[in-house]
């Protein structure tokens, strides 16, 4: 494989990885707020999102491994970057919003 597609399979491997380790965050989120466990992991969780949210405002809602990758790669779709079916990839942002939206709620109506 020549230099720029190992460049890229790192990228994926890295990008897939942090998203993978973003999922396990937001899904222990979810699931303390739904048993009412508001512990330091929640807002633990919280600030690694806050985080990521400052980073993707940071990049105008790219990730910057999505920007580092568009070096190695002009494919238009929208998992080039990470090993995540097309659909997923498109929507990652609109379906983990959502999900957030919902533990944010969660996590008012358990604290107030």
């Amino acid at each position: 494989m020549d230099s720029p597609g190992r460049k890229l399979l790192f990228i994926k491997l890295l990008h897939t990885a942090i998203w993978v380790f973003f999922n396990v965050v937001i899904f222990y989120m979810l699931y303390a707020v739904t048993l009412g466990s508001i512990d330091k992991w929640l807002w633990i969780g919280y600030g690694l999102i806050g985080a990521e949210t400052l980073t993707l405002l940071l990049f105008k809602f790219y990730c910057p491994l999505t920007v580092w990758a568009r070096r190695y790669s002009d494919s238009p779709a929208a998992n080039f970057d990470i090993f995540l079916p097309e659909w997923l990839a498109k929507y990652n942002k609109q379906i983990y919003t959502a999900i957030m939206v919902v533990i944010l709620v969660l996590t008012a109506y358990r604290v107030l």
